[in-house]
């Protein structure tokens, strides 16, 4: 499985290409404050720029906050999320620990799922699609 990572943000102008990509292709919207990935100042125009995005954590404490099974566990890292189940309860973003979930302001929970649309939009490849560990190979287990 592969995780996104943004591995080159000294290069990112801040444009936020990618997180309208995610909106629009992930979410059917067009606004950045409904996307997987979110583009932050790191302290102004000078400072650069920071990613907040999910960091495919295996165990997701965010997926074991969820009381509805909404946020599941990804086999290798990451969440799958399932909308219709949700409660907008908000207790996958409290139990986030990099603050990578944003509510919106119906409380709708926005989550990277890893899946790199966005990364061809980004105009300065700040932005890659990176293979994680495999869970049963870092714990001896088998694909059983």
């Amino acid at each position: 499985m592969k995780a996104l990572r943004a591995a080159r943000m000294e290069r990112c102008i801040g444009c936020h290409s990618c997180a309208l990509a995610c909106a629009r292709q992930v979410h059917s919207v067009l606004s950045w404050n409904k996307s997987g990935i979110r583009i932050a100042s790191a302290g102004g125009l000078s400072t650069g720029f920071e990613a907040k995005l999910c960091l495919a954590c295996n165990p997701a404490p965010c997926a074991g906050a969820c009381p509805t099974g909404s946020l599941t566990q990804r086999r290798d890292g990451g969440v799958i999320q399932k909308k219709n189940l949700c409660i907008r309860c908000g207790q996958c973003a409290k139990a986030c620990p990099v603050d990578a979930i944003f509510l919106d302001h119906m409380v709708n929970p926005y989550v990277c799922i890893h899946c790199g649309r966005c990364v061809e939009f980004c105009p300065h490849d700040c932005l890659e699609m990176e293979d994680l560990p495999r869970a049963d190979k870092a714990t001896g287990g088998s694909d059983d």
